[in-house]
């Protein structure tokens, strides 16, 4: 099974990070303990991105997750050819994901409020 040895070769390079993986999405998600950090599916490697890594992966022309023709995860992009056959590149790329976080949602201010009894 192709899917199989494709799986098996990322977890070979990527052996000195402790990665385990599980079964999702037609695939295989990427753990590092409880922090789950990228996607095996269909022969190809995914990592979490953010605003700052994202366009290294634009920059190589590589694409979003797209696990079918409706979804586009947007904050997973596929890995280079290049970096996936560099073990070490590859590991720098996997720790790049695993702190990858989406940048918070701005608040809000709350607009402050009048005192009792006052006109508005």
């Amino acid at each position: 099974m192709p899917d199989e040895s494709f799986k098996n070769f990322v977890l070979d390079q990527l052996g000195s990070l402790g990665i385990t993986v599980r079964a999702m999405f037609g695939g295989h998600g990427l753990y590092r303990s409880a922090d789950f950090f990228g996607i095996l599916h269909k022969g190809r490697l995914y990592f979490r991105t953010n605003d700052a890594s994202r366009a290294g992966y634009i920059e190589r022309s590589m694409g979003p997750f797209r696990p079918n023709a409706k979804q586009t995860l947007t904050t997973y992009y596929e890995v280079p050819p290049d970096i996936l056959e560099d073990n070490e590149a590859l590991a720098v790329w996997a720790k790049r994901a695993l702190t990858a976080r989406a940048a918070p949602a701005a608040r809000a201010k709350p607009k402050p409020r009048k005192p009792p009894g006052t006109a508005g």
